[in-house]
């Protein structure tokens, strides 16, 4: 039993869970999938629909270059298979948001094959998701059914709006490394500029299928890939959170066991997550794919790609988080938790790279995952809107770094950039706040002290730790300005010979 196993305790035993997600991540583009429609979020209602997203009679689709690019780069940026020749399919169903009847979308031949990406637990520990595929295909619109009690409005600005759904293969075992999957997966979409990730604007959704089994036909099902090895799956649609997706995870999993355990059995089914109540309620029973009818969408040729086409895009891949964090511990010298906390959001990591452009870098890590993010949460802010830019925390930490300041003058002048602004060099000098580094200065004060403190002093000797207390008294004396080392320096050779 691997030391991670998710272990959900049962009347008649144990039991484990079994995940496999589908993210639904909008592709960053300034145009549809297959019209020209703009497709910023925030716009009002119905105002961003071209004749092909109403589906308008004689309208026909045009495939946008730009979306293919990127899911082309996204399938790199996975490890995965890039497949030369893919095919559009008509997916049939009926909603009133969806105006044709049928979504575009890719069925038997995706236009990215399989792949894989390394994930991260809480505890540090690394586990690998298999990615089963990724596809194209255009966004449903929005129905709206809480302007009128005895009408649906529907709101079209996101039919055709170009999404990846990102199938991963059931090799998540719990709600953790399932969070820890889709942040990961965020993260590696944001770096490459395929996906904007944020989740309370819809660009990014989680379809979570879950089953239970008991221990040991996981690890067959890895064995033979037999699906009868575990449970009937239920999955829980366009969950828009981490955390809802754990909650989700949690309280499904003891539904369904608390069925089979009663004697019932699990219908396989979609469900939705409240976020108010915590539980998943059923939606509609789950289509197979026959139920969907799919067939190749004659407006569509096949999409045929050429390999040095995609060999360019893979030359022009950013540096990944994986990459990233290899690097700042290799040749920026920092640990891999520091390493591992600043690659894991790209905004955090070019911040950070600015910061320490230059400069010491361990400094300048404490001080953005410190000092920089602690006031961040504490105001509630998230740092492309932080008061303190990259290049200010950077100039704050060469004073730091060249003795002008200490540390903590250091802090009193961050708290000064935070509400004032301004160059932190300047704001030193005009503050008189440049650290004493005259080791004079500093002997005379401390001389003074052990004459007006006999007592204390010869104290030390005996108990070493109480020479704090003249450490305290120096910097009180010198307003916190003198150089703390030289202070600690000076007072052990005098009182401790």
């Amino acid at each position: 039993m691997s030391d991670h196993s998710y272990i959900l305790p049962g009347a008649t035993g144990d039991w484990e869970v079994v995940m496999g997600l589908e993210i639904h991540a909008q592709v960053v583009s300034n145009a549809k999938l297959f019209s020209g429609a703009a497709t910023a979020f925030g716009a009002a209602p119905n105002t961003q629909v071209s004749l092909v997203d109403a589906a308008m009679p004689g309208m026909l689709p045009v495939i946008n270059e730009r979306v293919v690019e990127q899911a082309v780069r996204t399938g790199l940026g996975l490890n995965a298979q890039i497949n030369l020749w893919s095919r559009f399919d008509r997916k049939n169903y009926f909603y009133p948001d969806l105006p044709q009847g049928y979504q575009i979308s890719q069925f038997q031949f995706p236009i990215v094959g399989e792949g894989e990406i390394e994930c991260e637990r809480d505890d540090g520990s690394r586990f690998t998701v298999g990615i089963e595929r990724l596809h194209l295909e255009q966004d449903a619109g929005k129905s709206i059914h809480d302007l009128d009690p005895n009408s649906t409005y529907v709101d079209l600005n996101r039919s055709g709006v170009a999404l990846m759904e990102i199938v991963s293969r059931p090799h998540i075992r719990s709600p953790e490394e399932a969070s820890a999957y889709v942040a990961k997966l965020r993260t590696i979409l944001r770096y490459l500029g395929t996906c904007g990730g944020d989740m309370e604007k819809g660009q990014l959704r989680a379809d979570v299928n879950v089953s239970v089994c008991r221990p040991g036909q996981y690890e067959k099902f890895r064995e033979t890939g037999d699906f009868s090895h575990l449970g009937t799956r239920c999955e829980i649609k366009n969950v828009n959170s981490l955390r809802f997706i754990r909650q989700a995870i949690e309280y499904e999993a003891k539904r369904q066991i608390d069925i089979i355990e009663d004697g019932g059995k699990i219908d396989q089914e979609t469900r939705l997550f409240d976020a108010g109540t915590g539980v998943t309620r059923s939606m509609r029973s789950k289509e197979e794919a026959h139920d969907y009818r799919y067939f190749p969408d004659p407006d569509l040729l096949p999409l045929e790609l050429q390999q040095t086409w995609v060999d360019e895009i893979r030359a022009g891949l950013p540096e990944l988080p994986d990459q990233k964090r290899v690097r700042l511990v290799s040749e920026l010298g920092l640990s891999d938790y520091d390493a591992a906390v600043l690659s894991a959001d790209k905004d955090r990591a070019d911040y950070f790279e600015i910061v320490a452009e230059g400069r010491d870098a361990k400094l300048a890590s404490s001080w953005v995952n410190n000092e920089l993010y602690g006031r961040l949460n504490k105001e509630g802010l998230d740092i492309t809107d932080s008061p303190v830019s990259a290049e200010q925390l950077g100039g704050l930490i060469a004073l730091i770094s060249d003795d002008t300041i200490s540390g903590k003058i250091a802090k009193d002048v961050f708290e000064i950039l935070w509400s004032e602004g301004g160059a932190p060099a300047k704001i030193v000098e005009e503050k008189g706040l440049k650290q004493v580094t005259d080791t004079g200065a500093i002997e005379a004060v401390i001389d003074r002290l052990i004459a007006d403190n006999p007592d204390q002093a010869a104290q030390v000797k005996d108990k070493p730790k109480t020479m704090g207390w003249f450490v305290g008294q120096v910097m009180k004396a010198m307003q916190g300005k003198a150089n703390p080392q030289a202070v600690n320096e000076i007072l052990r050779k005098k009182l401790l010979g």
